[in-house]
């Protein structure tokens, strides 16, 4: 059985690819959705340290809470799913600021954006490519580099989804947090939080696809000298006004 096409598995919503797990009819509801003071959403680039990261915040918590999968993946029932929940609700999105439901901004919900080296998102982006049934064939490494440079991947280009979410870094109720920092601290998140429900992966439910190595700095195997330079040259001329790119563990 052949692998559905790029056009089957891909769709595009104001500017951006999403799979079509995410339903455009779910993503033109979103405007509507009834955010709660108490939510806390946790955002990211996909193959940023999310999951790992909800495992963390989970553990936080003394009272109920439910970690949801992401407020974008589904149908339009995902909206009356969210709704009938009654604990708190830990919410995670690849949702770029602008595609943000408005409610969860006029209630100045608590958000946790999380972001790492672009280098190695892009590395592990490729290997989720290309295992994952969900997403266009990528047949090698350097096909792949050059998509995810010019933004031709699902939740579109990162240098414009870390700069959509920068904009808003002195919000009081958005904190920003860094990869390499966080897995600095010892956990054992892969092991646990194994329900298959508890995804917060919007391009799927797979554990195997969800947890890679999570390796710092393993762009090195993958970027050549020419794809380096390259990169180093968009970057800088992408994040030239960016303050938090200098926060970036970018070099090793």
């Amino acid at each position: 059985m052949s692998k559905p096409s790029e056009a089957e598995l891909i769709h595009i919503f104001k500017g951006i690819p999403f799979t079509t797990r995410s339903s455009p009819e779910l993503l033109n509801s979103l405007d509507t959705f009834d955010a709660r003071e108490d939510d806390v959403l946790l955002v990211s680039y996909p193959k940023s340290g999310t999951h790992w990261l909800a495992g963390v915040i989970t553990k936080l918590y003394t009272t109920q809470v439910t970690l949801t999968s992401p407020i974008e993946f589904g149908d339009i029932s995902k909206l009356e799913e969210l709704n009938k929940l009654s604990s708190k609700r830990i919410i995670p999105t690849h949702l770029d600021y602008n595609l943000l439901p408005p409610n969860f901004k006029n209630k100045k919900c608590k958000m946790i954006y999380i972001s790492r080296n672009p280098k190695d998102t892009a590395v592990s982006m490729y290997y989720y490519y290309r295992d994952n049934p969900n997403l266009p064939t990528v047949d090698t490494w350097t096909a792949f580099f050059d998509l995810f440079i010019k933004g031709d991947v699902v939740c579109g280009s990162w240098f414009d989804h870390f700069l959509s979410w920068e904009e808003h870094q002195n919000d009081k109720n958005i904190l920003f947090l860094f990869y390499e920092d966080m897995k600095k601290m010892k956990s054992d998140t892969e092991k646990e939080n194994s329900s298959p429900s508890s995804t917060v992966c919007s391009l799927t439910s797979n554990r195997k696809l969800i947890f890679r190595k999570g390796t710092v700095g393993d762009w090195k195997n993958h970027f050549t000298p020419k794809q380096n330079r390259r990169f180093e040259e968009v970057f800088n001329e992408k994040m030239k006004l960016s303050k938090m790119a200098k926060s970036l563990i970018y070099e090793f």
